[in-house]
């Protein structure tokens, strides 16, 4: 055979190959990747990190008297680790003073400088004193010649004796404009003692508050305790970090008896959180070991925190047991349980749709369905389908183009997805007002602890 011939019919047999290759796969032969509802209990939580911290706790504060000295701001100059035990009285650490001794350097300089002036005062005052009681007497002594001229003169013309008279009462008038003057002098002067006084008096109480003060920038524990770092917007209050009197604590002594955890809700979910909720709080560092909780209080202002891009909500859970593994500043892992719904049917998320209607695709065979259904609760992975699947029903989990065959629910269909709806919802209610009972039980119960003598621990 001619080799043309060959090569012709190689390309033949390549081309009818490759014409089968392209062409061989039909719609009918397409594999999608299908799963079966499942029916069991469907568990609707929301996640949420947090951190413990004592539920009451004592707060060591700086001294209260640096907005009476003019001191608003100053830092942390030594403070003992976190997590030590100490004992009521003990030393805890030191603020640092050096805008107090500054002041109170710049106090007693004042009180030298107004010590002089009121030396200087007095003496003023003294020479001023001299001066008008040496004029005094110098008119004193004036009358007294100007009463023997008088008499000396009884026989001399009456122009004479009139003369003699009338410089007299001259020298009476200059006397008691020199003794009015003499009073107006006593009484300035002694007002400007006075005032120099108080000045000084002032500066003296300023001078002892603030050595007062001084005292107290070295601080103690106040009650035998755990040592735990005070917290601000910018983190943990250690070494170097500010404090100023509108926030002058430095540290906590907490009371461990009883723990909350401080967590934060994404604003997408904080609808679905309730005061009462119940938690299962899991601390991070011994994640083998689980505690139950309830939230007791949620914030109504949402916050933005650092690294995180959509605003989050404080909520603050209680936690029922008593653990020596809990300790403040442990983070926790918090599973919200939103509620529990039983033996209902539910499909993975990657399987259900919403447009103008919630749908899901079902495999039959080879026919493919656009299953009107409708949806209930939902969570992380999985979505309630109250109407429109069935357990043995193939469902796809990935959307698809092709010609379908769309389904729609009956009406009778719909009311009773409504009816089973509106039943979830009230036995919902039912179970959130429970547990906000509950709550309140316990914040009653405490409240009246403390009014029958508790340890109160400011927090």
């Amino acid at each position: 055979m001619p080799k043309k011939f060959i090569w012709v019919a190689i390309a033949v047999i390549a081309m009818i190959a490759l014409y089968f290759f392209l062409t061989g796969s039909t719609e009918s032969d397409t594999e999608y990747l299908t799963t079966k509802p499942s029916k069991e209990l469907f568990t609707r939580q929301i996640f949420a990190s947090g951190e413990l911290k004592a539920k009451k706790s004592l707060k060591i504060r700086a001294p209260g008297g640096m907005r009476a000295a003019n001191i608003y701001q100053t830092s942390i100059k030594d403070l003992i680790a976190e997590g030590t035990i100490v004992k009521k009285g003990e030393y805890i650490g030191s603020l640092d003073r050096t805008e107090l001794e500054g002041k109170l350097s710049e106090v007693s300089s004042q009180i030298e400088t107004e010590m002089t002036k009121l030396e200087q005062t007095k003496i003023d005052t003294a020479i001023s004193m001299k001066e008008i009681r040496d004029q005094i007497a110098d008119v004193e002594f004036n009358m007294t010649n100007e009463r023997l001229e008088m008499e000396k003169n009884i026989y001399e013309p009456d122009m004479i004796i009139e003369q003699s008279k009338i410089n007299l009462k001259k020298s009476e008038r200059s006397l008691r404009q020199q003794r009015s003057k003499q009073a107006l002098i006593e009484v300035q002067s002694i007002a400007k003692v006075q005032e120099v006084e108080g000045v000084i008096n002032q500066l003296k109480g300023k001078l002892k508050i603030l050595s007062e003060l001084s005292g107290k920038f070295s601080i103690s524990a106040p009650e035998t305790g755990m040592l735990i770092y005070a917290r601000s917007w910018n983190g943990k209050k250690t070494v170097g970090s500010q404090i100023s009197s509108w926030d002058p604590v430095v540290a906590e002594l907490p009371d461990l008896s009883k723990m909350i955890s401080i967590a934060y809700v994404n604003e997408v979910d904080i609808s679905k959180v309730l005061k009462g909720q119940l938690v299962d709080v899991k601390v991070d560092a011994f994640p083998d070991k689980v505690f139950t909780g309830s939230i007791i209080q949620v914030a109504n202002i949402g916050q933005e925190l650092r690294n995180q891009d959509a605003k989050v909500f404080e909520i603050t859970i209680e936690i029922n047991e008593e653990d020596e593994v809990m300790k403040p500043a442990m983070s926790t892992s918090n599973n919200i349980k939103i509620y529990d719904y039983e033996d209902v049917i539910s499909v993975p998320l990657d399987a259900y749709y919403s447009d103008s209607i919630d749908y899901v695709f079902i495999k039959n065979g080879k026919e493919l369905i656009k299953q009107e259904v409708v949806s209930g609760p939902f969570n992380e992975d999985h979505i309630v389908i109250v109407k429109g699947v069935s357990l043995t029903d193939d469902i796809l989990l990935t959307r698809i183009s092709e010609a379908v065959t769309i389904r729609s629910l009956t009406d009778e269909e719909r009311k009773e997805a409504e009816e089973t709806l509106k039943q979830w919802e009230d036995a919902k209610k039912a179970f959130d007002d429970k547990n906000l009972e509950t709550i309140k039980d316990k914040e009653g119960s405490s409240n009246r602890d403390l009014a029958g003598g508790g340890m109160i621990i400011m927090g």
